[in-house]
């Protein structure tokens, strides 16, 4: 995995790489490495409704913060398709799945163990945003207008950017580690919920012969490179997906990453993206 860089000693970091990846905007995907929680926890979790001591997660927020510099805002993940505009007195625990902020110092973070983390921006460097993207989000299960996390996320970006009258010369996008296509079975539920998308269909893989499975693998991490070119989004980078992507895999590399899939009881890693 390239995209590794070393933080400290203690924490190793994920983070784009890319010419047109603007200098002033800064990003993290924590791995579960060099924090302070035990156990199923063990040991960098920064997730406070997850059953670890509430003690130890503040101190791994804590060590996070004064690492990058910059206040997270941990929201209050429902896998949903609602966005919050974060300004410095946006409260942890907001409720909604994306977010976006033009502040700077002000890390827009989404908290992961499975689902896939969206982290974006302008060629600029002058509008940030994040999302949360498991199948529900990603299909736009709940959503009052049916559109998706992703959808929601860059019509709300560029929204906000048209309000600063600056022009943009592009949108970049990272996907940072999820569940991999290899062992993400989902059900029929899943199927249909993409079912009004004949591109969709290639994202995922029957268990068994027939015409009637019942089970499928489904590549996440694909279904949201799908949605964001579609939305003319050209340079994407981090998780490519498909069935030889088990560096970017939270379920097989169980000593970098936590799954909730994997292991039932497990902590959760933070993906940010902030302005400086």
């Amino acid at each position: 995995m390239r995209q590794i860089r070393p933080l400290d000693q203690a924490l190793d970091w994920l983070t784009p790489s890319h010419p047109k990846w603007p200098s002033k905007v800064k990003t993290l995907m924590s791995t579960r490495i060099g924090g302070h929680s035990m156990g199923a926890y063990a040991s960098l979790n920064l997730g406070d409704h997850v059953g670890d001591d509430s003690v130890l997660v503040q101190k791994n927020r804590e060590q996070l913060e004064l690492l990058t510099g910059n206040r997270p805002v941990y929201l209050k993940q429902i896998h949903g398709c609602e966005v919050v505009f974060l300004s410095p007195t946006t409260p942890n625990g907001t409720q909604a799945d994306v977010c976006l902020t033009t502040h700077k110092n002000l890390s827009c973070t989404i908290m992961v163990a499975d689902c896939l983390p969206i982290l974006m921006t302008n060629m600029e460097g002058t509008i940030v945003g994040a999302a949360h993207a498991g199948w529900r989000g990603l299909a736009g299960i709940g959503s009052r207008d049916g559109r998706g996390v992703i959808e929601n996320l860059i019509t709300s970006l560029i929204d906000h950017q048209a309000l600063s009258r600056a022009p943009t010369s592009g949108w970049l996008a990272w996907l940072g580690p999820c569940i991999g296509a290899k062992h993400f079975e989902v059900g029929i539920e899943v199927v249909e919920a993409f079912s009004g998308d004949t591109q969709a269909e290639d994202f995922f893989n029957p268990l068994s012969a027939g015409p009637s499975p019942q089970k499928w693998m489904a590549d996440l991490a694909g279904l949201a490179r799908l949605r964001l070119q579609r939305l003319g989004v050209e340079t994407i980078l981090g998780n490519s997906g498909g069935l030889d992507s088990d560096m970017w895999c939270t379920y097989i590399q169980k000593d970098l990453f936590f799954s909730h899939r994997r292991d039932k009881v497990s902590g959760r890693m933070a993906a940010s993206i902030w302005i400086t």
